[in-house]
C-alpha cells in the first residue's frame, strides 16, 4: 500500500503578533492575515485548510518561537 505524506498548520492565535513575514514567506500561499484580533489587540495568521507541503518556511520566518507547528500525517492509500 501506497503511503501519502500530509501535512498541516497549527497557529497560536494568542501568541502571533500578525507581522505577516510567515504569509509571505509561504510558497503555496496556505496562511492568511485575517481582520479578528487576538488577546493581545493583534491581527493574527489562520491556515486555510489544507495545502501545506510541509517546508517549514512558516516557521523559520515567524519571530515568535512556539507560535507555528507543522504536523505530519501519513495517509495509506
Amino acid at each position: 500500500m501506497a503511503k501519502k505524506k500530509k501535512f498541516f498548520v497549527e497557529i497560536k492565535p494568542d501568541e502571533c503578533k500578525g507581522c505577516g513575514r510567515c504569509v509571505k514567506a509561504c510558497p503555496k500561499s496556505v496562511l492568511i492575515l485575517g481582520s479578528r484580533l487576538n488577546t493581545m489587540g493583534f491581527p493574527f495568521v489562520s491556515y486555510k485548510g489544507e495545502g501545506c507541503i510541509g517546508c517549514g518556511a512558516c516557521f523559520y520566518n515567524c519571530p515568535e518561537p512556539g507560535t507555528i507547528t507543522i504536523f505530519e500525517d501519513e495517509i495509506i492509500n
